[in-house]
């Protein structure tokens, strides 16, 4: 095909066959793109008659895309990226003026502890646009930016997509959090004796502060496990129990008063927080805005 056979090609079809590479359902296909199913099964329809390959087949639930469609969206995926750049550099970017959709991902930590005074920040600079928060971690985020859900993510990150990039937003220490009055600061012995309560998406019972406590072959007991940490100060207020956060989030928990935060009595190291983003979207006006207001409102206050 040379590149005046392009004009036969729709450009909305190569987004739908993106999106279906990543959802493998017309369904969600069709939610994503705000479109009915019809509309979805007949640009599928187009796209294997363009590309004259079946290229997705029915298994069970979901739809397992072909050979060739797999070559196909290797090759598609960077070349849609080099066209939304190339459109966004164009573009330009007031935020007093702007009404800009921006979708991001937090991490429970990032979006009770530091979301707040962003959002101060962003409603005096950019009153128009709408923050769309979706909840992440490592586990969700490779997959919310790789299907565009969401352009930036903040939290903790292990693996990511390809064309994802990142930074260190800033580097966190772990804080011991506790609401009795006992004077002092907790001993080893006590911090192993007491009652915990961890912050866990997964349920799990275990963390980081276990790894560190077995290589001094000891142990703490974890007697409540809770998904998010809003709450945390009411659920630990009145008893024996403690808890282990992020600096910035014992900072949040304790300006309400009845919690006092102090340094673990071991010693663990602190840990990163990062900012990963679309690599389509590194050029773009708005988003560099954004992650240029993220870094400064969610960074580390000694950096800036």
């Amino acid at each position: 095909m040379n590149r005046n056979d392009l004009r036969r090609v729709d450009l909305n079809l190569l987004i739908v066959f993106e999106t279906l590479m990543h959802e493998r359902s017309v369904t969600r296909a069709a939610e994503k793109l705000f479109l009915g199913q019809p509309a979805i099964s007949a640009a599928l329809s187009r796209l294997r008659s363009l590309f004259d390959d079946p290229l997705f087949v029915r298994t069970g639930r979901s739809m397992e895309p072909s050979a060739r469609a797999t070559e196909i969206f290797a090759l598609l995926s960077p070349a849609l990226d080099s066209i939304s750049t190339a459109v966004s550099r164009a573009s330009e970017f007031d935020p007093a003026t702007s009404t800009a959709v921006f979708r991001i991902g937090l991490s429970d930590d990032v979006e009770f502890s530091l979301l707040p005074q962003l959002l101060k920040r962003l409603r005096g600079e950019a009153p128009g646009i709408v923050l769309v928060v979706r909840r992440t971690n490592y586990i969700l985020m490779p997959a919310l930016l790789a299907s565009g859900e969401i352009s930036i993510g903040v939290a903790y990150t292990n693996d990511l997509p390809a064309n994802a990039k990142r930074k260190v937003l800033r580097r966190a220490r772990p804080m011991l959090l506790r609401a009795d009055s006992m004077p002092g600061s907790m001993s080893l012995d006590d911090f192993c004796s007491r009652p915990h309560a961890l912050v866990s998406y997964a349920g799990d019972l275990s963390g980081f502060i276990d790894t560190a406590l077995e290589k001094i072959d000891r142990k703490r007991h974890v007697v409540l496990a809770v998904p998010q940490f809003n709450g945390l100060g009411t659920l630990l207020a009145g008893t024996d129990i403690i808890a282990i956060v992020p600096d910035y989030t014992a900072d949040a928990l304790t300006s309400a008063g009845g919690l006092r935060a102090e340094e673990l009595p071991l010693e663990i190291q602190s840990f990163e927080m990062h900012m990963a983003w679309r690599g389509s979207q590194d050029n773009d006006p708005g988003e560099r805005w954004l992650r240029s207001r993220l870094q400064m409102f969610f960074g580390d206050p000694d950096s800036l």
